[in-house]
Parts: structure tokens; sequence; C-alpha cells
């Protein structure tokens, strides 16, 4: 046995490749094993090819499909790299609370608003407010103003609206609270008229049930930023003072109303201040100026040239500024001033005239109404 032949029989394996490498053995086809050896590097490569797509793309698809899958289940949401990554602050509405008596006016008051472009709720649980204002902060600027109209039925109709209130105040939401008042007469002709009872009078009588709400509704009252009294207005007349209120684009710190009034009609209840001018000499008792009112030159000039006049309207006014600055630090926006006389046709309203020039000179917006002029 020859050498070559040993190698063969110890191993055939490396026999039988170099027989492919040289065709040796099948010298009738000389090529063969190339072309073999060819087509076995070409399907290598391919098979190499299919293992790495399927490392590299398909592991990564699967990946990303268990990702997305776990998200859906944990509830998060995860930006990609075309998605805005912070979420734009939402504005929280302006918010206005409409509450007071049946029959005071409180519909009249929330159609007002209605129509100067407010968004208004009526007959809202209280416990629903935060989630309204809420729910206007996700509107993007499309609902900035809302107003709820609420009334109180009971003990616990009555803290869930303080619990609400508390929680707008925590979340730095800008609320007021406006309170619709009258008087009992006003309220009994009211409900009178319309053949309905009072929603709190049960079995008793209509005054029963106008003193049970007003006794519920006295700590809200209280804390109310507006107070309008709706005894001797009309229908008009309500709306006229709303849109005095909140038909400005831009709210200003301080609203005050300055009114003149008579004292033998009796004084308003929806006053925060009141001032007397009956030490004023009463240009009634001068011939030449009763017919006239406060409004006439001659009637201010006789009021305001009496002595201790002037004074006064320079002390009150130094007052009115160190309450108005107390006012703007406690967030209260409204502020009535009632300057009365025995009439409300002369010295009231000529004062009255002459202090809200002066409040509005120093930049408080002021409306002035004339309660009893005209009355005589």
């Amino acid at each position: 046995m020859t050498e070559r032949e040993a190698r063969q029989a110890e191993n055939p394996a490396e026999s039988q490749a170099a027989h492919k490498k040289t065709g040796d053995d099948h010298p009738e086809d000389p090529g063969r094993f190339e072309r073999e050896e060819r087509l076995e590097r070409q399907e290598h490569l391919e098979r190499q090819e299919r293992l790495e797509q399927e490392d590299h793309h398909e592991p990564r698809e699967q990946g990303e499909d268990h990702e997305q899958d776990a998200r859906q289940e944990d509830g998060a949401q995860v930006s990609t790299g075309s998605e805005p990554t912070g979420v734009p602050e939402a504005a929280i509405p302006e918010l206005v609370i409409i509450s007071g008596m049946s029959g005071a006016g409180r519909s009249t008051a929330a159609k007002c608003l209605e129509d100067l472009g407010w968004f208004v709720v009526d007959n809202l649980p209280p416990a629903l407010i935060p989630t309204m204002v809420e729910l206007g902060a996700r509107s993007q600027g499309n609902v900035a103003r809302i107003a709820v109209v609420v009334d109180v039925r009971g003990r616990r109709f009555f803290d869930n609206l303080r619990e609400s209130l508390a929680d707008l105040d925590a979340r730095g939401v800008t609320r007021r609270i406006v309170f619709l008042e009258s008087s009992d007469d006003a309220l009994v002709r009211r409900f009178e008229s319309v053949r309905r009872p009072h929603p709190l009078q049960g079995d008793g009588r209509i005054v029963d049930g106008i003193a049970a709400e007003r006794e519920l509704l006295r700590e809200l009252r209280g804390d109310a930023d507006l107070v309008i009294d709706t005894s001797s207005l009309n229908v008009h007349e309500l709306r006229a003072k709303m849109d005095a209120q909140f038909a400005g684009e831009e709210e200003p710190e301080l609203r005050a109303t300055v009114m003149s009034f008579g004292f033998k009609y009796g004084l308003p209840v929806d006053a925060d201040l009141v001032v007397d001018m009956r030490f004023l000499p009463n240009p009634h008792w001068v011939p030449e100026l009763r017919p006239f009112t406060g409004l006439n030159e001659e009637v201010s000039s006789y009021v305001l040239n009496q002595p201790g006049a002037k004074e006064f309207l320079d002390r009150y006014a130094e007052l009115l500024q160190l309450v108005a600055a107390g006012y703007r630090r406690e967030g209260k926006r409204y502020v009535t001033i009632a300057v009365g006389c025995t009439g409300g046709k002369h010295r009231s309203v000529a004062m009255s005239e002459k202090l809200a020039a002066r409040l509005a000179a120093e930049g408080v917006e002021t409306v002035v109404v004339h309660r009893d002029m005209g009355r005589e």
C-alpha cells in the first residue's frame, strides 16, 4: 500500500475533500466539484442572509409589539420622536356662581351672562362644580368663562357647596359669588303672581319657606362678592346691573357702585358701606332749588358749598382708598357704597356724583345709580 493510500484509509473525509478540490477521482468531469462548491457557497450565503434578517428584523418587531402590549396593559402613553414631549398647560376657566333667594332673579341673571358669552349651567349640584371647571379646562380655551346657578335646599346640599368652594380655592380657580337678594314682601308677591309654592315651605306658608331659605343662605350671602337687591328692580333693570358688572372685556381689579337713596324709602339691603348726608342743609327747603335734583349744577354747588361738605368728601375719599386696598387684598371685586339723605333727591345725588368722580379718577371702575330719584 502506498503512502497516499494509507492516508486515505486513515482519513477518508480529508481524502474526499482533496478529491473534490483536484478532481483526480473523476477525470471525466474535472470542473464538477468547482461548480458544486460555488453552489454550496451561494446557498451558505443565502442561509446566512436569512439568519441575519431573522436575528435583527423579526426580533425587533416582536420586541416593539411586546413593548406596545405592555404600554397598553399599563395604560401608559410613551411619546415617539414625532410626537411632542410636553402637554400644553390647560387654561382654568373663570367661574361665577349665581345663588340667592328663590324668586329673586337667578334665572334672569344667568340668561344675561349667557348673552354675554358665558357658558351657563343651571341648577348644577354643588359637588359637580369642580368637575365642570375641569371639563372647561380641557376645552383648549373654548370654554373660558363658566357661570353656575345653584340654590340651597338642605343642610347636606350646603355642605357640598362649601366643600366644592374649598376645592376650587385649593386649585387656584378664580371664582366669584353673585347673590340675588329681595325683600320678603317682594318674594311673596312674585310667588303669588305665578301661583307656585316656595321650594322650602312644605306644608307651611310661603313666608315660612322664605325664612327657612334665608337662614340656610346666611353664610353664603356673607361670602358673596356681589349682592344685588332686586326688590324694586324689574327684569330690564336687573339685566342692566349685570351688564354693568360683567360686560367689560377685561375684568377690573375693583368695581364700585355708588348708590344714592332716601332714608324714608328704606336702606339698600345690598349696600356694603352707608353714609348719611342729612348733616347738610336740605335744598328741599330752598324754593328755587326744590324742583331740581342733585344732578343740577345749582343744587350740586349749593350742597358742596355747605360747611363740612368738601371736608367730608376729601376724608371719605381717603377712607375709601384704604378700604379699596383691603378689598383687593382679600379678593373682593365689588363694593356698593350707599349715600343717603331724606328723600334721595338732592344731597345724596349730588354727593354720589362727586364721590364717583373721585373713585374713577383713582382708577376704580365706578357705576352710579340713583335709586329713589324721581319718586317724589
